[in-house]
């Protein structure tokens, strides 16, 4: 039997050679985000942080930013992976061309624009604005776990370092018995001036480790003493926990169990799920980052949304108080009252939180409430399952916090080609 298919020739040659136009559609994302990039950022203060003459020549920067930004729509965000994708896919080489810089080029560009990312977010919101995606109609705020670039079996209780520094002192001081005496017998058998006896290597990890964890206890001392809670306690408790890895980063429950992590915050437009601010915070409870995200939008848009939504995790009766202070329309859930058991504050200070819950029960199903759930979720669930996006690789809060904005950036940046598409 005579089959028939179209023909495989993959040692073609061409009498003139291709371009990419004609293996990467011209709608493709790929040319959206290098257009974006080279003609409609400003990007002066990167320019800034190179010497004209001086080093190597590096690579060029509004080709570096397409790349990273262009990952990061992508779901890539190792710089090995990256680099790969250079030499591999097509795509990239729209962006790149015949450059391929390397993952530590494309590691080190990262890092050094890093504080650079604010105003390049605040950039690419505009163009959004402009664009007629940010109409601050209803603005929701909602706040996601994610893993810290360090294990949860990398920290260590409050409660176990002073234990574990007598234990390993305990150890070290015993080798030092032993190995002087080996010394003292070797010294009469071999001579004084023999060589081979110095202190092995797991000794002195020993000796770091205590000094590590001392340093450790000493800064958990100093974060506790500088909460800032209303009445925060004189010394760390015994669960009190720091981690070795990033000591900046806080164990917090997550729906894989509790994890190493930060609280990655966002404010969303309803209309067009644009993220219009964006922070990152050490505290696993929400109450205390509402006001201060109200402040970004405004900072970053020029006015205060119509509504604002949020979930109970931001109900307080200082957050609700100052909201109505500033006449801003707030649809905030108050929380359930487990049964059995009765308010622990005096109904008398529960004044705004009441009118609060008296608003949304009224409201029923027609409550502007329910545009939350709708708004910014799907926008945590676009970052964090289509771009996996689940774990950060910077390590501190500054730098947690600026890849944060990087990824909300590209969230705008995909949301802003699909609207000019």
């Amino acid at each position: 039997m005579n089959f028939r298919f179209q023909p495989w020739n993959i040692n073609e040659q061409f009498l003139l050679p291709p371009t990419l136009d004609e293996y990467v559609p011209e709608d493709h994302l790929s040319y959206f985000v290098r257009d974006l990039v080279s003609e409609h950022l400003d990007l002066d203060k990167i320019y800034a942080s190179y010497h004209p003459t001086m080093g190597k020549p590096a690579h060029n920067p509004e080709m570096m930013l397409a790349l990273l930004l262009y990952s990061y729509c992508r779901g890539v965000y190792s710089s090995r992976k990256i680099a790969t994708a250079c030499h591999e896919r097509l795509d990239y080489k729209v962006i790149v061309g015949t450059s391929c810089p390397d993952f530590r080029r494309v590691g080190e560009f990262r890092k050094r624009h890093f504080p650079v990312l604010k105003d390049l977010f605040l950039q690419v919101l505009e163009l959004c604005r402009e664009a007629g995606l940010v109409k601050l109609g209803h603005v929701s705020i909602d706040g996601t776990k994610i893993r810290a670039n360090a294990s949860k079996h990398k920290a260590m209780s409050y409660g176990r370092m002073q234990p574990t520094v007598k234990k390993l002192r305990a150890e070290v001081n015993e080798w030092l018995d032993k190995a002087k005496a080996a010394d003292e017998s070797e010294d009469a058998m071999f001579g004084a001036n023999c060589t081979g006896q110095e202190m092995p290597g797991w000794c002195k990890t020993k000796k770091d480790r205590i000094e590590k964890i001392k340093a450790a206890k000493k800064a958990l001392e100093e974060r506790i003493k500088s909460d800032d809670d209303d009445e925060p306690p004189t010394k760390p408790t015994a669960k009190d926990q720091t981690n070795f890895t990033d000591s900046e980063s806080r164990i917090m429950p997550t729906s894989e169990g509790f994890q190493q992590a930060y609280n990655a915050q966002a404010a969303v437009d309803a209309d067009s799920q644009v993220i219009v601010a964006s922070s990152v915070t050490q505290q696993t409870n929400d109450k205390k980052q509402l006001i201060p995200m109200i402040a970004d939008i405004k900072a970053n848009v020029g006015q205060n949304p119509a509504e604002i939504s949020a979930d109970s995790g931001y109900c307080s009766e200082a957050n609700l108080k100052n909201v109505s202070r500033k006449k801003l329309k707030l649809y905030v859930a108050t929380g359930r009252q487990q049964h059995g058991k009765k308010s622990a504050a005096k109904r008398s200070t529960l004044k705004f939180t009441e009118i609060m819950s008296t608003k949304l029960k009224r409201a029923g199903f027609r409550s502007r409430y329910r545009l939350r759930k709708q708004t910014v979720e799907p926008v945590f669930g676009q970052i964090k399952s289509a771009r996996s996006f689940r774990q950060f690789l910077t390590r501190g809060l500054k730098n947690v916090a600026a890849e944060w904005e990087l990824i909300c950036m590209a969230h705008n940046i995909l949301k802003l080609r699909s609207a000019t598409a």
